[in-house]
């Protein structure tokens, strides 16, 4: 069955990359709804081309703009947060990719999985923050979600068929980011251009900089915790600079599976639309006659503290790791800001977790109430 899609996100690098992968093969999937933050320009540019049934802009004061170059088209345009949970239960699509970045991707995605949608999930927050409460409603509501991260992606392809075989061991691979060579004083004055400066993959600069400073690992750690029903002590952090392996299984009679592929990330977002089944690609493909080498070494948790704190906040459980995500969120923002330096961000993280009490059973209230109150200290402590 031809797959019908909303694309939450649809102007960020997933989105993007996501209307490539429909474009170039119509015949499993369409395009249906498309939602964007902020960026109009791009999204009008994208109703036009690939003509969804709607498309809305969650920045109501760009409603006007949107709506007058879409006149002319067959595109319904709408906007505010309202209009998108409105649209997760539209009964023109089936599937929706939550590509957005942030805790924003939760509520729709939450939406979404209640009006009984497959989800493919990039918004590695959602699980984060609230993968208890997400696996609770995919299973009362009988949906299914597939991971988009790569990371998650190849665990996902190195489990298929074994659901017989015990996991022991889950490996995420993680390229190191630009500073995966660098001494802690070293880090001291690097700048945002030098964060900025992935060396292997292209991707937004929230996420960019969570790469840096291995913060996007240590969420992919508590991730996966909830994707795969794993304890955190069973997961393990290699640093891969050739981006190439993109994680491993290892098995109870040590066997270990991997994925491999070249970086790109049309690759895992393709298979979670088509997943178990794989449809044909013209994406770049991994040569093993060019010399190819594959290197992994130990992350420095006290060089790159961020990583043992999520580890940290998941073994704690509760709302830490909701307090982990806003404070990050948060810092991010400030750093890339110029508003404080690198080495800051993991100090305003701790000091968030130290501060904010620890709460064991959360609602979707209680998780919206921690994420801003949190957002709250970490502003005052950045001040």
């Amino acid at each position: 069955m031809k797959k019908k899609i909303a694309i939450l996100g649809s102007t960020g690098a997933i989105g993007k990359q996501t209307l490539e992968v429909i474009e170039k093969n119509q015949d499993y999937f369409s395009a249906e709804i498309l939602v964007a933050g902020n960026n109009s320009d791009l999204l009008i540019g994208q109703a036009k081309k690939y003509k969804p049934k709607l498309v809305i802009i969650q920045n109501e004061k760009k409603y006007k703009d949107v709506s007058k170059a879409l006149k002319r088209t067959k595109v319904k345009v709408y906007a505010g947060e309202e209009a998108i949970l409105g649209a997760m239960k539209d009964d023109s699509i089936n599937t929706v990719v939550s590509g957005t970045v942030g805790f924003s991707g939760l509520k729709p995605t939450i939406h979404a999985i209640k009006s009984g949608k497959e989800i493919a999930l990039a918004n590695k927050e959602t699980m984060v923050v609230a993968g208890e409460l997400i696996n609770r409603l995919l299973k009362k509501n009988n949906v299914k979600l597939f991971p988009i991260d790569s990371e998650h992606s190849a665990i996902h392809q190195c489990i298929l068929g074994e659901s017989n075989n015990k996991v022991e061991k889950i490996i995420l691979t993680a390229s190191g980011g630009p500073f995966r060579n660098f001494k802690h004083s070293e880090l001291i004055n690097v700048t945002k251009k030098q964060a900025l400066n992935h060396p292997k993959w292209t991707m937004g600069n929230k996420i960019t900089i969570d790469s840096a400073s291995l913060m996007n690992k240590g969420l992919e750690v508590i991730e996966a915790k909830w994707l795969f029903n794993i304890s955190s002590k069973n997961i393990d952090v290699l640093i891969h600079p050739e981006a190439i392996l993109h994680s491993m299984v290892q098995f109870n009679d040590g066997s270990i599976k991997a994925q491999l592929g070249v970086p790109d990330m049309k690759i895992p977002i393709q298979f979670a639309l088509t997943s178990p089944r794989r449809i044909q690609s013209n994406f770049p493909r991994l040569s093993f006659k060019k010399n190819l080498a594959l290197n992994f070494e130990k992350p420095n948790l006290n060089t790159f503290k961020n990583l043992k704190l999520a580890y940290d906040a998941i073994n704690e459980g509760g709302n830490k790791p909701c307090v982990l995500n806003a404070a990050n969120e948060i810092v991010v923002d400030a750093f890339l800001n110029d508003k404080i330096k690198f080495l800051e961000m993991p100090e305003i993280i701790e000091e968030c977790l130290n501060k904010i009490e620890y709460i064991a059973n959360l609602s979707f209230e209680d998780y919206v109430s921690m994420d801003k109150k949190t957002r709250n200290l970490a502003k005052k402590l950045i001040k």
